[in-house]
């Protein structure tokens, strides 16, 4: 007797929990909760309708993601983000994107190169729209091609763990009008560069859009206006 075939699940369907953590975490990278903010259970469970068992488990997630610290006699707030915070995020970030991004030009083929421009369009499209949720998950899906295209799984895992901290940086430095470039735009290069197998090229792409957004966010945390 053969085994049935069963048909394979390419999207698996979100739990409650998942739904509970994206939308708390897209409210804090919005800024719709201010850096500091307490976070009570009792209205966080009336706005969102779950219990408080779903809102502690979302709190301890996000709190191993950094969004979230949980203080001593307070409870949990909006964890605080410093430039000692933001300048080694980006160091972290050069080593892995720079690394995948030439990787990823180095094993270039039509498919992944189909991919890769697809997420950058669809991009374009988020940042057009200017609505924060859709943009940074387009952002996550561009660099998700990158480093899947690089081979590079294990680095990936790193970086998802920074991700919520990473996404908090990219919705001020992103939308920024006093960049030496806009950031779609340097994302449009790394594209092209990843795209025509040029690794070199590649690796600067990366340099400088990371370079400009660091200097941004210095800017930005060392004038101590919030961000969140």
């Amino acid at each position: 007797m053969t085994s049935p075939v069963m048909r394979k699940i390419e999207q698996p369907p979100q739990t409650l929990r998942d739904i509970v953590q994206e939308r708390m975490r897209e409210a804090i990278i919005a800024g719709q909760f201010a850096p500091g903010e307490r976070l009570v259970e009792r209205p966080l469970c009336d706005q969102l309708g779950v219990s408080r068992t779903v809102v502690r488990e979302t709190i301890r997630y996000l709190e191993a993601e950094g969004l979230v610290e949980i203080l001593p006699g307070k409870g949990p707030i909006v964890a605080k983000l410093t430039w000692d915070d933001a300048r080694q995020i980006y160091d972290i970030r050069q080593m892995l994107e720079t690394a995948a991004a030439t990787a990823c030009a180095r094993n270039m083929t039509p498919e992944l190169a189909e991919q890769l421009q697809a997420a950058q369009h669809a991009l374009q499209d988020a940042v057009a729209a200017g609505v924060p949720g859709p943009m940074l998950r387009a952002t996550t899906e561009f660099y998700r091609i990158i480093f899947e295209g690089a081979g590079h799984s294990v680095a990936w895992e790193i970086a998802q763990r920074l991700n919520g901290r990473i996404s908090r940086l990219r919705a001020v430095t992103l939308s920024t009008e006093d960049r030496l470039k806009p950031g779609p735009a340097h994302m449009q290069d790394i594209c092209q560069a990843i795209v025509s197998a040029n690794a070199e090229a590649a690796r600067t792409a990366i340099e400088q859009h990371l370079g400009d957004a660091k200097r941004t966010a210095q800017r930005l945390l060392l004038e101590e206006k919030p961000l969140g």
